[in-house]
Parts: C-alpha cells; sequence; structure tokens
C-alpha cells in the first residue's frame, strides 16, 4: 500500500506541475529554469525562437566542449615545481671512497699469470715488432684454451663489402708449422690461416710471422661465423692502408658458428674489454673473502683522517666489497652509529683525509686509470661509483665543495615514483646490505635477474640470489655471448626501465671541485718522511708523489635548496573553471544544474507510467481475448460462483440432473470501493495518510 501511495503522489505532482508527456515537461521546464536562454525559446514569436534555439545549443555546446578541456587537465595530474632556499644544520653526507684499481696485483698474480701471458703475446703480433724483438717467455707455451674461450681477432677491412677475420694465434701456428697447401689454408673451427703470404715473394702475417714460399688463401666471411683469410697488404703499405680492426668474438658455445664481433675504435679499448671479461670470468671463482683479502686494506689505504676538529682513522670507517673497485670504505654511513652533523660550512669544518692509493701495484691490463674513486651519498643508500663517483688525481689535493638539493615529487597518481620500492615488481638484490631503494639497485637487479634467467647464471658485477652462481667460462662456456646480447638488447632495457620507478623523496649533492698540486717540491721531503714512518714505522722513505692523495670534502654554505612539487590542478580550481565556463556561456550556477538534475527525474517517471501503461493495456488486451464480450465484473464474478442461476450456460453442458450442487458458503460483500478510481474523482487531499 505504501507503495501504491507513493506512486500516486508522484503522479498527483506530475499532473499539477510538468504533466504527463515528455512535451508538457519540456515546457514546464523552459519556463521555469533559471538558465538564460530557454525562456526565450518559449515566449518569443517563430523567427526569434529559431534564433534563441540556435544561439542556446551552440552557447551548450561551447560549455560542454571547455568542461571536457577541463576535465581532461584535470586527469592528466599536472604538477608544477617550486623552488624554496632554507638554512639549518644538515646532516654530513656519506662518502665512500675506493681505489681505482680493485686488487693488489702482487696477491691476484697467481690467478692473472696465464691471462697476462696471452695478452702480451697477442699485444706482440698486434704491433707487429720486428723480427727477433719476441718477449723472453714466447718460447713458454701459452694456454690457448683460455684464449678461444673469448678469443681477440683481427679485422681487414681493405674491402668493406667482403671484411675478413684474422685470428691472431691461429695465423702464429699456422707460420710457425709451415703449413702449406696449394689452396686455402685452414685451421679448425671453420677458420683458415692468417698467416697469409703472397705469391710475389713478399710475407705478411697478421700474427707478425713470415714464412718462405708464397702461400695465398682466398674465402669470404659468412654471417655464421665462418671465417676465412685473404692476402694482407704489402709489408711496405702505409698505416693508411692497413685497415685493421680489434674486436671480441664471442660464441654462443664452443665451436659453434653463432658469434658476433665486438668491434672498437681503438685496440686499447678492445684489449682492455677482453680482460675484463676474462678477469671477471677467473674471478668469479674466487670466494668473497679471499677477494676481501686481495684487495687494498684500510689500515693501508687511510693514512689520515680529520672531521672538523675531531681526529678520525680508519676504525671510523665501514668497509663494503663493490665489484668494480674492491674494498670501498664508507665515512658516516648510518648505518651502526647516528649520523654525524655539520656545526658550520667551510674547509675547517669538513672531511680531510690522506690516501695511498700505491699506484706501483696495479693490475696493468684491468685498470687503466690511476687514482682514488669517491661519491657522496645519502646515508643507508648504496654507493654506485661506476655511475655517480668521481676520480681524484694522484699527486693533488683535492677540495670538493657541496650544496644539497632536496626533491620531494608527489605520489600516484601525479608521478610513478616510490617511498620504499615496496611497490617495485623487481626483487632488490642490493637489499642484503640493508640499504635503501634507489632506481640504480632496482635496474642493476632486473638485469642480474634476466642474466639468471636467460644465461642461467649471474654476472660478477651485480650481488647474487640465494642458489645462484657468478658466470665462468668453465661451467658457462657461452656466457659472455649471452651478457653481451643481453646487455645490448633494447627490449630487455626497455623492461627495466619500465618495471623500475623513481624514489619519491631524494637528496642530491651539487659538488664545486678545486684541485692543487701536494705536497709541493719543498714540502714532500718532510711530508713523504713522516707519512712513510706512520705507516711502515720505517725511517726510509716508501711513499711517493704516484700514491699519494689528499681530499677536503665540506659544506659550502647552509643554504639549502627544496625542489618541491605541487599539484597543478586541484578538485577546487576544477570547480570554479566549470563554474565560471557555465555562468559566461549560459548565465547558469549549480542551482540551474539542480533544475536540470530535476527534470531528469521527471522524464524519469513519465517513462515508468507510459511502461506500466503499456504493461496494463498489454493486459487487458489477453483478457478481451477470453472473454468476448465486455468482461464481467467483481460482482457478476461473485454472484456467478454462489448463484448458479447467472452462471452463464456452455455450448454441451451437462442436464440439470447432473449438474454439480453448488459450493456451501457465504457470498462476499459486494465492495466497490475496491475499484480504482480516476484521479479527477480523488480529493486534493487523498495523497496524505489518514492518521
Amino acid at each position: 500500500m505504501n507503495l501504491k501511495k507513493y506512486f500516486i503522489r508522484a503522479l498527483h505532482r506530475l499532473q499539477k506541475g510538468p504533466g504527463y508527456t515528455y512535451k508538457e515537461l519540456l515546457v514546464w521546464y523552459c519556463d521555469n529554469t533559471n538558465t538564460h536562454g530557454p525562456k526565450r525559446i518559449i515566449k518569443e514569436g517563430p523567427k526569434k525562437k529559431l534564433i534563441w534555439f540556435f544561439l542556446t545549443l551552440l552557447f551548450a555546446s561551447l560549455v560542454f566542449w571547455q568542461w571536457g578541456i577541463l576535465i581532461n587537465t584535470y586527469l592528466s595530474y599536472n604538477v608544477t615545481s617550486s623552488l624554496s632556499i632554507g638554512f639549518k644544520t644538515m646532516k654530513f653526507p656519506a662518502v665512500t671512497v675506493c681505489n681505482a684499481n680493485p686488487f693488489k696485483y702482487s696477491k691476484v698474480k697467481h690467478l692473472l699469470k696465464e691471462l697476462d701471458r696471452l695478452i702480451e703475446a697477442a699485444l706482440e703480433r698486434i704491433l707487429q715488432p720486428a723480427p727477433g724483438n719476441s718477449s723472453e717467455n714466447a718460447s713458454l707455451p701459452l694456454d690457448l684454451e683460455l684464449w678461444h674461450q673469448i678469443p681477440l681477432v683481427l679485422i681487414d677491412e681493405h674491402d668493406k663489402d667482403n671484411p675478413i677475420i684474422l685470428d691472431i694465434f691461429e695465423s702464429y701456428q699456422a707460420a710457425g708449422d709451415n703449413q702449406t697447401a696449394g689452396g686455402n689454408q685452414t685451421a679448425g673451427g671453420n677458420q683458415t690461416a692468417v698467416g697469409n703470404q703472397t705469391a710475389g715473394g713478399d710475407q705478411t702475417a697478421a700474427g707478425n710471422e713470415t714464412a718462405t714460399g708464397s702461400h695465398t688463401a682466398v674465402g669470404n666471411q659468412t654471417a655464421m661465423g665462418n671465417q676465412t683469410a685473404a692476402p694482407l697488404a704489402p709489408a711496405h703499405t702505409t698505416s693508411e692502408e692497413k685497415k685493421y680492426k680489434l674486436a671480441v668474438k664471442l660464441c654462443s658455445h664452443p665451436g659453434s658458428d653463432n658469434c658476433t664481433y665486438r668491434n672498437f675504435t681503438s685496440a686499447a679499448q678492445a684489449v682492455t674489454e677482453w680482460y675484463i671479461l676474462q678477469s671477471t670470468s677467473i674471478l668469479a671463482k674466487v670466494p668473497l673473502q679471499e677477494r676481501i683479502r686481495m684487495g687494498y686494506q684500510a689500515e693501508d689505504m687511510i693514512l689520515a683522517c680529520l672531521y672538523g676538529a675531531e681526529p678520525c682513522n680508519y676504525k671510523n670507517f665501514t668497509q663494503i666489497y663493490h665489484p668494480d673497485h674492491g674494498n670501498c670504505y664508507i665515512f658516516n654511513w648510518g648505518m651502526d652509529e647516528e649520523a654525524l652533523n655539520s656545526s658550520n660550512p667551510g674547509a675547517e669544518f669538513g672531511l680531510k683525509l690522506i690516501l695511498d692509493i700505491s699506484q706501483q701495484d696495479y693490475i696493468p691490463y684491468l685498470s687503466s686509470a690511476a687514482g682514488a674513486r669517491l661519491m657522496l651519498h645519502q646515508q643507508k643508500s648504496f654507493p654506485f661509483l661506476k655511475d655517480q663517483g668521481i676520480y681524484a688525481m694522484a699527486g693533488t689535493e683535492t677540495s670538493i665543495g657541496v650544496l644539497v638539493d632536496e626533491l620531494e615529487r608527489m605520489g600516484y597518481p601525479y608521478s610513478d615514483c616510490t617511498m620504499n620500492g615496496s611497490d617495485v615488481p623487481v626483487k632488490n638484490l642490493y637489499s642484503q646490505y640493508n640499504t635503501s631503494y634507489s632506481i640504480q639497485a632496482c635496474l642493476r637487479s632486473c638485469f642480474q635477474n634476466h642474466m639468471i634467467e636467460i644465461c642461467g647464471c649471474g654476472h660478477y658485477m651485480f650481488p647474487l640470489p640465494e642458489g645462484v652462481n657468478y658466470c665462468n667460462n668453465e661451467d658457462n662456456p657461452g656466457w659472455a655471448y649471452c651478457y653481451s646480447s643481453l646487455r645490448s638488447s633494447i627490449r630487455h632495457r626497455q623492461i627495466c626501465i619500465d618495471s623500475c620507478k623513481e624514489t619519491c623523496n631524494d637528496t642530491q649533492y651539487k659538488m664545486t671541485i678545486s684541485m692543487a698540486d701536494w705536497p709541493s717540491e719543498a714540502s714532500e721531503d718532510w711530508i713523504f718522511h713522516i707519512l712513510s714512518y706512520e705507516r711502515d714505522m720505517s725511517t726510509n722513505v716508501t711513499l711517493d708523489r704516484n700514491g699519494i692523495i689528499k681530499l677536503n670534502i665540506y659544506f659550502q654554505e647552509y643554504n639549502y635548496r627544496t625542489i618541491s612539487e605541487s599539484a597543478a590542478t586541484t578538485i577546487v580550481w576544477l570547480l570554479s573553471s566549470l563554474g565560471g565556463q557555465f555562468g559566461f556561456w549560459m548565465g547558469g550556477s549549480v542551482l540551474c544544474l539542480i533544475e536540470f538534475g530535476e527534470i531528469i527525474i521527471d522524464s524519469l517517471w513519465i517513462t515508468i507510467i507510459n511502461v506500466i501503461s503499456w504493461c496494463k493495456g498489454l493486459k487487458q488486451k489477453r483478457v478481451q481475448a477470453r472473454y468476448p464480450d465486455a468482461p464481467p465484473t467483481v460482482s457478476e464474478l461473485v454472484e456467478a460462483h454462489t448463484n448458479l442461476g447467472f452462471q452463464h450456460e456452455d455450448a454441451g453442458a451437462l442436464p440439470g440432473d447432473e449438474a454439480l450442487p453448488p459450493e456451501p458458503g457465504t457470498p462476499p460483500p459486494n465492495y466497490d470501493s475496491l475499484r480504482v478510481q480516476p484521479l479527477d474523482v480523488l480529493s486534493p487531499d487523498s495523497d496524505v495518510e489518514t492518521e
């Protein structure tokens, strides 16, 4: 009954107000709305009606167009950056210092001995010294098995369309064994000998070997790595005519034709890259504690330390092992103790260090740069010196003035940054150091995960998850080929870039660097005597200018800059812009929108009424199909049920004596009030419930 009364009230409201049809509703809305324009449509003459209808439609379209632009601008979540300058006591940054050379050559030489002999012999053949100028170890046998795992080759580019691959040591062996043939002189692995000699008598070998006789080898290099040798240039050709390049040959597995060549513009780059790959394979099998022992120890490297007015020593540094630089030492890392504050700006209140890099004990083919590698970073963050570190040159005093920039980014949905890396899908392999999240750690962890998944082993330069081993030539012969392919893969690189996120809050240290010779010629004698005595308890000078570095690290000023992001568009901006456009083009307000919502509700009611009327009409049609004449009333149906005399006789009915007797019972009263009266019969206050 309550639902029925509710519908009756709604019908009365429509009858008194908008009406029962959509046309009546639209006319009522135009006549009563506070929006400019619709009133003129129904009150003006025919011509003006058309004009006002067109203007109203035009400006309404402009409003919706502007609203679409404003909403799209808001949903783009743009930000604005603001710069503010503050002044406060700041935490001194964590300072990481490393040697540019990861290991002492005297301690790692036994592991790299064969590798050094190979590269020395290869350089002799590349540089083509005069006969008889070979090294002392030339007569000793070389470990060519180590060489063939990742060989260096020469590429003859005299014919750029058909470059020829020349293997250095195979040419040497072929010429030394005096193996000749009338046609091509071949070696194992689909490679022809490169100790090529011209038929004219001039004999030139890429491997710096000569032989008697006249041999000529001709062939082509196939796309799968087959190598053939061609005649080299005559011995008296100029350097411009000798168009050779040194390359590193990488194959998917030994003896495979699926090979690639890493070309370099300089042989120095090729030798360094080749040596790094080979030494990585060797050092990957050495236990971590043994690698730490072979590196530079803190008591040998850090000769003097002073922070502000307080003395310090190597015990104030935290040691970590860095794959690129060996043992590194971090001052003020904040892992075990509270981070130090800087009391004042200026060089007198910063960190002063004197370091000994022992340059005479460098690995000759691994570290071509000499000096100290250092980096300033936040507390409890891992130092990625290869990307963000700087060099300090030996024999100099390097002063580093520091300025601080604090970055504050807005999170989702304004930017895709992370607070602590918990929402990044990449497992952070650097978490074993208990360091905070950084995008560098994420990118390297992602690369290492791909390396393990594709190559079956991890790279020596990155941390390992549990149960995985580092790659080496013995257990993983094709790891270098896999690593090179993965490193040059744009697709895998993009996957890591898309997976990793920047940190929302970051601190950057801007450095101003200046250098001067240290110590001066006038003071170097007594300074080296004192430092040598303090380190070795020796009266002899054991230090020199090539191994000593002095560092001064300090805040230039206490002004720090904060670069913060804020939302360019807010919900307040959106509402005010929407209202401004609506008011400018249509003269409307929020109440006008409520009126528009009201007419929508009324149109829904009319739709419901029409649907109900259609259903009633359909039901009446079905009843008429059952009764050819007019359908009986309720009273007639009741009388027919209780009094057999009022029943209609159907054709073919049974005789009277066989008719069923009437059912006993009292007939129900004739309640004509149950009929639904028309609306115009109901009183105006019939929609009020009687209490």
